[in-house]
């Protein structure tokens, strides 16, 4: 199963179901822009999978910029999954996405997923400088 949803002014999403895990492709700008496609593909998903769902996973690799309207896109998927036991995680996020989630303690809500290993990369440790 395969869909593309794209806003105007947001970035194109595309979403794929394999098993419980929910692979959503995010290309373009990750801003306030990027909250009703993100939202409404998710809203979908978790309502026609309520029970099969266990992960999405959001491709961040084509993201070419993240502000602070990025990130509480971000923070609202996670919020809509968590009381579902839905995971939500992040893929190979480029550093203009991975540098502001650091800066601002963000980055730990999202378990990192390394797309090299097809598993979930263990997050920067406490005090690493």
């Amino acid at each position: 199963m395969g869909e593309s949803t794209s806003d105007a002014a947001g970035p194109v999403v595309t979403s794929v179901l394999e098993g419980d895990t929910a692979r959503l492709t995010v290309t373009g700008e990750l801003t306030a822009a990027a909250r009703r496609p993100l939202v409404r593909v998710v809203t979908d998903l978790l309502l026609q999978h309520e029970h099969a769902l266990g992960r999405v996973v959001l491709d961040l690799r084509d993201v070419s910029f993240m502000n602070s309207g990025g990130m509480a896109v971000l923070v609202q998927l996670q919020r809509m999954a968590a009381p579902r036991g839905v995971e939500v995680a992040l893929l190979d996020p480029p550093e203009g996405v991975l540098r502001p989630l650091q800066l601002s303690g963000l980055w730990r809500r999202f378990p990192l997923v390394d797309s090299s290993a097809d598993g979930v990369a263990p997050g920067p440790e406490d005090g690493a400088s």
